[in-house]
């Protein structure tokens, strides 16, 4: 098989990903077109001991590094209307701005992006990091925090700090989840499932989602629970015990891809 056969799949989607990076379709298909081209060059460049999509990511990455302008922050595409999601990654540093991406829109594992970028993994970690603190500069929410372990949950409201956002409060049952919503709507919520009277935060995780609408990601030693096809769906699901870093990316992402800002173009602070 041909490598124009084996990468021919990937392309709509590395256009996507350059389009997201640039700003700008007509750019992020430039690029796109300057990877076909190095290829057609030099066929060696693409790795066959790799995935085939990650090696046409790890050629794009190459052919925009190779391009001073990129390691900069750069004043957008060319597009004369984008999304709220385009200005906001704009306005992300272009190296964090690629982790993010990855992971997050493209589906890539962080090992998988470290071979992308062709960086340590523990980089790789380290430019999520930046790209979160940078989406909270934009983004800074009032995240309410369900969970009745004490100590899991100052380690929740700590790393909900560290990252740049505020704790609204914390919830220890159903019912003083749904007294804090009612004092002050939340941007985003955290919530375990089994609450220190015997009550559910899935329960009261529905009971919100009834008057609000508002991203929710679910930190869960049985997350088994939430994959009954009820709702809410467990878009964003975390098992405990959990990995700080990837509570953290998934708050960065629910934030910045939460429909709900596409639409008003604003959320509250």
């Amino acid at each position: 098989m041909s490598v124009a056969e084996v990468i021919g799949p990937h392309l709509p989607y590395l256009r996507r990903y350059a389009r997201s990076l640039t700003g700008s379709q007509a750019s992020g298909d430039n690029y796109v077109v300057a990877v076909l081209e190095a290829l057609i060059a030099d066929p060696a460049s693409f790795e066959t001991n790799l995935p085939p999509r990650v090696a046409v990511y790890r050629v794009f990455t190459k052919v925009w590094n190779s391009v001073s302008v990129n390691h900069g922050t750069d004043g957008g595409g060319d597009d004369i209307e984008k999304s709220t999601s385009e200005r906001r990654l704009e306005a992300i540093t272009p190296a964090p701005r690629q982790a993010f991406l990855l992971v997050s829109v493209e589906g890539f594992t962080p090992s998988e992006t470290a071979q992308i970028l062709d960086v340590a993994p523990a980089h790789v970690t380290e430019l999520l990091q930046l790209a979160g603190s940078e989406i909270a500069q934009q983004l800074a929410a009032n995240i309410l925090i369900i969970e009745d372990e004490p100590l899991i949950a100052m380690d929740l409201e700590a790393l909900v700090v560290d990252i740049g956002h505020r704790v609204q409060g914390i919830a220890r049952t159903h019912k003083e989840a749904v007294a804090e919503v009612a004092k002050n709507p939340p941007t985003l919520v955290l919530a375990d499932i089994h609450l220190a009277d015997g009550s559910s935060g899935l329960d009261a995780v529905n009971e919100i989602l009834s008057t609000l609408t508002v991203p929710v990601i679910f930190i869960t030693a049985f997350p088994e629970r939430l994959l009954t096809g009820d709702k809410p769906e467990p878009v964003f699901l975390v098992s405990k015990p959990f990995d700080p870093a990837v509570v953290k990316a998934l708050i960065s992402q629910a934030l910045f891809f939460d429909m709900r800002s596409e639409k008003t173009g604003q959320r509250a602070a």
